[in-house]
């Protein structure tokens, strides 16, 4: 009898939750993702030479490749989010799909004609600017992912802290890209992987102690 009393006490003021459903996170984060990317562009900070830029390789190369990153990190938090998935395997994918990107990006930087200076084609100072802005743009993306793997129950914690870091990052990049006027391939790998990388990093190690379950 008394534990039938404690275990009604325990019960009695619980509310029913609403199951969350992977549908539901992706809209979530493609309304949040809409928002951020609207808000980027609506401040004036678009590059002025987005039209010429947009006739290029390198730029579309850019681009493509971050949204990967970013819709397939995406995709793959989501799933994990399952208690019967992992995404491992995903990732493995994700890493194939980088140096391919990478191969392709030394190929069309080995198209252009004549090679500048390696220094004035790193331009460290616009580097490490292009690392911090990338980093920042990717903070709202972080928030949203951790509160979405939070509700639900991801038993490979440090996989699944990757994948939405890689997720972060690659959209925190492919929103910067509107912005940044280097097309570079050798650019682009340097300081947008080590943005990304940094991203992917610190969210790696810290996210799986808060979304411990």
């Amino acid at each position: 009898m008394q534990t039938e009393h404690v275990i009604t006490q325990l019960v009695g003021h619980l509310q029913p939750v609403r199951p969350r459903t992977a549908r539901r996170d992706a809209l979530v984060l493609l309304v949040l993702f809409g928002v951020e990317l609207a808000m980027a562009l609506g401040l004036g900070a678009t590059r002025t030479d987005l039209p010429e830029a947009a006739a290029t390789m390198s730029f579309w190369w850019k681009l493509v490749t971050l949204g990967a990153v970013a819709a397939l990190g995406g995709a793959l938090t989501l799933l994990s989010l399952d208690p019967a998935r992992s995404p491992r395997q995903g990732l493995r994918w994700m890493l194939s799909i980088a140096a391919a990107s990478l191969a392709t990006g030394w190929m069309i930087d080995a198209a252009h004609d004549g090679w500048p200076a390696l220094v004035q084609r790193i331009d460290w100072p616009t580097g490490v600017e292009c690392v911090v802005q990338i980093v920042v743009l990717s903070l709202p993306a972080v928030a949203a992912l951790t509160l979405l793997m939070r509700r639900g129950a991801p038993t490979d914690a440090n996989a699944s802290a990757l994948a939405a870091g890689l997720a972060a990052a690659g959209w925190g990049a492919f929103v910067f890209v509107f912005s940044c006027p280097y097309d570079d391939p050798l650019y682009v790998v340097l300081w947008y992987g080590l943005g990304c990388g940094a991203v992917a990093a610190v969210t790696r190690l810290l996210l799986p102690h808060l979304i411990r379950w």
